[in-house]
């Protein structure tokens, strides 16, 4: 199955959720937000959001800075 994250194409199994995309990544843990089709995704939706092909996912990090 192919999306779109952050503008660049990815691959990933069929029935992969949002947090299993971040686990792909690296990326449990760290502070973030996820777009999915111009939606944020809440963290307590990761583990029930499934993926769809053609999906367009946008993962931005916050940094922060004083």
């Amino acid at each position: 199955m192919n999306i779109q994250l952050n503008g660049e194409p990815y691959s990933l199994d069929p029935g992969q959720t949002v947090a299993d995309l971040l686990q792909n990544l690296g990326l449990v843990g760290r502070r973030l937000a996820v777009e999915l089709n111009v939606d944020i995704v809440p963290r307590s939706q990761h583990a029930v959001t499934v993926l769809q092909e053609g999906d367009q996912v946008e993962i931005v990090h916050a940094i922060g800075g004083g």
